[in-house]
């Protein structure tokens, strides 16, 4: 709901060239709240015409229920506790009036509107007899102020379906994705802990040995119905989490976590540190090590940290 305190809650220069251009250029922050200062809906060009309906109904009706309504000549003022009464009353402090927001956005083009368009462009400002001409303004069933009031509850909903539709999609790819990426560490955790290799020779889909990898993940998604709809050719084709890249990536991850889960196990206590190097085939300098320690339970454990051994001495050395 609006309120007085609007910086444009007044009516700008309509001779300005900026205001000029208000039927082809659509600024959502520039819109008018004051209702007896905003320029009719028809005059929008009619391609930007329902996002100016939108940023309108985010805005809501303008109510500045702290403002001091004026007396006019009857000695009557406009009452805040009708808004509560009516949900698509307005008021303009600019015109000391009352509009319709409803017939402003969705105003139908009907032979019954002629003299009823007080609502929608000069306003209403008989408090005498504001009640009844509230009531009198809705109508019956058919009237033109009920149409209005239809179109905008479908344009209101149209807006809120869509935006479930793309909240429940969304909902449904996290899930998969969820379920994929479980899937292929669960994969990759067995074969880190049998010390297995990953890749294969030829990874083809024709192939008839994909490597250990994406065998035993396809072995998995054969065997478990979630994952295997959530996974291979039912799978978005850049997140299917199979690549070469991946794997490395979960890799480093799960050696992440084993690390420090290892120097959490080892908190305060003495350790010992045995290091050894020696070319490979290649020739080159390779160097592991050996995490000795003794548990919170009394037990001797030793951890084989091959490309960790810098990161061990950062941690506990500094």
């Amino acid at each position: 709901m609006n309120s007085a305190g609007d910086s444009n809650a007044f009516i700008p220069d309509t001779n300005t060239p900026t205001q000029k251009r208000a039927n082809i250029e659509f600024n959502p922050g520039s819109i008018i709240s004051d209702p007896g200062a905003r320029i009719l809906i028809d005059e929008y060009d009619v391609n930007i015409r329902d996002q100016v309906r939108r940023a309108y109904i985010a805005k809501g009706p303008f109510r500045p229920v702290d403002h001091k309504f004026p007396k006019n000549g009857d000695s009557r003022t406009f009452q805040a506790n009708w808004f509560g009464e009516f949900d698509w009353l307005e008021y303009s402090i600019h015109k000391d009036a009352a509009f319709c927001m409803w017939c402003y956005l969705f105003n139908p083009k009907r032979a019954d509107n002629s003299g009823k368009n007080a609502f929608t462009t000069t306003g209403f400002k008989k408090w005498k007899k504001a009640l009844n001409k509230f009531r009198s303004h809705i109508g019956l069933v058919g009237s033109s102020h009920n149409e209005a009031t239809r179109r905008y509850r479908a344009f209101k909903n149209q807006k809120q379906s869509i935006s479930h539709v793309f909240s429940a999609q969304g909902h449904e790819i996290e899930v998969d994705y969820r379920r994929r990426l479980t899937a292929v560490l669960t994969v990759i955790r067995l074969l880190l802990r049998q010390g297995f290799g990953f890749r294969g020779h030829d990874e083809s889909s024709d192939s008839l040995n994909k490597g250990n990898f994406l065998e035993i993940l396809e072995w998995h998604c054969e065997n478990n119905v979630g994952v295997g709809k959530a996974s291979r050719s039912n799978a978005p084709g850049n997140c299917q989490l199979t690549s070469p890249k991946v794997q490395k990536e979960l890799v480093r991850a799960c050696a992440s976590e084993t690390r420090s889960l290892i120097f959490a196990d080892i908190g305060n206590s003495f350790f010992t540190l045995m290091v050894s190097e020696s070319r490979d085939i290649s020739l080159k300098e390779q160097m592991a090590g050996v995490l000795r320690y003794v548990n919170k339970h009394g037990e001797v454990i030793e951890r084989l940290l091959p490309t960790f051994i810098y990161t061990v001495l950062k941690f506990f050395v500094g």
